[in-house]
C-alpha cells in the first residue's frame, strides 16, 4: 500500500461522514429499498418506446421468431417493472406513510391497468406528432428519420406517456421520465403541462414547458421557446395554481420567444415572432414581433455601420 496513505485518518473521515448521516434531515434518510431506481425508470422508458413504436426500438436479449409473441414479452416486462416502481413512492407526495404494504401493492396493480390501457389512445395521440412534424417540416426525409432521430418526437413521446401516469396522480415517476427526456434532448416539458394533437417541436434545445401550460392542437415551437410563469415568488403557496400561458389551436412561435404568466392566452392562428417578451393576452389571428432590432457591422478599417432588422416588418428568426 502507498507509504503516504494513513488508513487511521481515512477511517476518521468515515466515521465523520457517517455520523453526519445521523442529523436527521430530509437528505439524511436512507431507506434504499423503498426509493425508485432512476435508472430502471429510464429503462422502463426505453422498454415502452418498444411499444409506442415496434419494430423501432429493438432489446436484442429478447430471442423470439415470433415478432408479436416478442411484444408480448415486452409489454409484460415493462408492466412487471412500472408495478415494481410504483409500489414504493405512493406515499411521496404528502411524505407520511398512508398506506398499508397490502394497500399500496394493490393500488400499484390498479394504475399499472389504468395505464396500459390508456397506451392505445397514447399511441394515437402520438401519430398526430408524427404527421405534423413530417408536415411541418422540409428537412425530413421520412418518418423513420423522425421517430429515429428527431429530438422533438422523442421528448413529446415520453411526456405522454408521463402525462398519463400525472393524471392517475402518481408522484415523482412521471418527472423521473421527462427529466430523462429533458436530460437527452434539452426539451423541458412538465409533465402535468395538457398538450393537443399535432403537437410539433422544431429543432427543439432550450424549450420549457411549465406545468400548468395548457396547449391546443396544431402548436408548432421552435427551440429556446419559453411557456413559463411570470413569477414563483410565492413558492408552494402557488402549488396547484395556474402559473403557466394558454396557447390556443393553430399558433406558430418562433425561436427565443417567451410567454409568461397563468392569466396570458395566446389566441388561435397566432404568430408568435422569435425573441418577443409576451406577458398579456394576444388576439386571435395576430402576428406579433420584435420592431426596428438594429444590427451592427464594424469593418477591418473600424467603420461602423447599422442596419435596422426586417425595418419595422415582421422578423421571425427561422432556421
Amino acid at each position: 500500500m502507498n507509504s503516504i496513505i494513513n488508513e487511521q485518518e481515512i477511517d476518521g473521515i468515515v466515521k465523520e461522514i457517517l455520523t453526519d448521516f445521523d442529523k436527521g434531515r430530509n437528505i439524511d434518510e436512507i431507506d434504499i429499498y423503498n426509493k425508485p431506481d432512476k435508472m430502471e425508470v429510464q429503462q422502463l422508458v426505453d422498454n415502452l418506446f418498444q411499444i409506442i413504436y415496434p419494430g423501432y426500438f429493438k432489446n436484442w436479449s429478447y430471442k423470439i421468431y415470433n415478432p408479436r409473441n416478442s411484444f408480448a414479452v415486452v409489454i409484460e416486462d415493462a408492466f412487471y417493472h412500472l408495478n415494481k416502481q410504483l409500489t414504493p413512492v405512493l406515499d411521496f407526495a404528502d411524505r407520511r406513510d398512508t398506506l398499508t404494504d397490502e394497500e399500496r401493492e394493490r393500488e400499484s396493480y390498479r394504475i399499472c391497468k389504468e395505464f396500459f390501457k390508456k397506451i392505445p389512445a397514447i399511441r394515437e395521440m402520438i401519430e398526430t406528432d408524427l404527421l405534423a412534424t413530417y408536415s411541418g417540416d422540409p428537412a425530413a426525409g421520412c418518418y423513420e428519420e423522425i421517430i429515429l432521430a428527431y429530438p422533438g418526437l422523442m421528448a413529446i413521446t415520453v411526456y405522454r406517456i408521463a402525462h398519463e401516469l400525472y393524471l392517475l396522480n402518481v408522484p415523482v415517476l412521471p418527472r423521473l421520465m421527462t427529466e430523462y427526456a429533458h436530460s437527452k434532448t434539452g426539451i423541458d416539458i412538465h409533465p402535468g403541462a395538457t398538450i393537443g394533437k399535432y403537437f410539433f417541436i422544431d429543432h427543439g434545445t432550450g424549450i420549457v414547458v411549465g406545468e400548468t401550460s395548457i396547449i391546443g392542437n396544431n402548436v408548432k415551437i421552435y427551440q429556446g421557446v419559453t411557456i413559463g410563469a411570470l413569477s414563483t415568488r410565492g413558492g408552494q403557496k402557488l402549488s396547484g395554481k395556474k402559473r403557466h400561458p394558454t396557447i390556443c389551436d393553430n399558433v406558430t412561435i418562433y425561436a427565443g420567444a417567451s410567454i409568461l404568466g397563468g392569466d396570458t392566452v395566446i389566441g388561435e392562428n397566432t404568430v408568435i415572432g422569435g425573441n418577443t417578451f409576451i406577458t398579456r393576452s394576444i388576439d386571435a389571428n395576430t402576428r406579433v414581433s420584435m420592431k426596428n432590432l438594429e444590427m451592427e457591422y464594424r469593418s477591418s478599417n473600424n467603420t461602423l455601420k447599422t442596419q435596422e432588422v426586417g425595418q419595422g416588418e415582421e422578423w421571425y428568426y427561422i432556421i
